[in-house]
């Protein structure tokens, strides 16, 4: 289980990562999809050096699901429902940091249950990502309520042991 784990997150960049750097990049200003590759070339001091093709695709699906749009000069700048897609995914981010710090402070339970958290969110992250803009309004209503469930339970510091409910310490 572990070792699969570390396949699937071992990479420098994590699944769907692209698809916010772009977000939050246009939120300060138009680009082009060149602009982006180099803005995130220069960020990461080329340890991460994302190829067209993967960039282009990313922003026709962007395009498609109205996060993005077209405006003069072949750049992209983000859209109001972009905007709050990006708010959206800052707040989870901000919760899930606050909670993995605390876990990764418990010792080897807290680590165990930190990497289980960090599986399940990636998992449903990459599952969101291909298909939000094919969920219905029943469906992602379903799965803000999934996360908030999870994000109460690690809140409450308890985790599943031999089938048993076990408070943290």
């Amino acid at each position: 289980m572990i070792s699969d784990w570390i396949k699937r997150v071992g990479s420098s960049i994590p699944r769907g990562f692209s698809r916010y750097f772009i977000l939050e990049l246009l939120k300060k200003k138009p680009h082009t999809g060149k602009e982006i590759i180099d803005h995130a070339t220069e960020q990461s001091e080329g340890i991460w050096k994302p190829s067209p093709g993967l960039i282009y695709p990313l922003l026709g699906r962007l395009l498609d699901e109205g996060l993005i749009e077209e405006v003069k000069d072949g750049k992209y700048q983000i859209t109001k429902k972009g905007k709050a897609t990006a708010e959206d995914v800052k707040k989870i981010n901000d919760v899930v940091k606050k909670q993995l710090e605390v876990l990764s402070r418990l010792g080897s339970l807290g680590k165990f249950v930190a990497m289980d958290i960090i599986e399940k969110i990636a998992s449903m992250g990459a599952l969101l990502s291909t298909n939000a803009s094919d969920m219905t309004k029943n469906e992602t209503e379903r799965y803000r309520k999934f996360l908030k469930s999870e994000l109460e339970r690690l809140s409450k510091k308890t985790t599943k042991k031999n089938g048993k409910q076990i408070k943290i310490e």
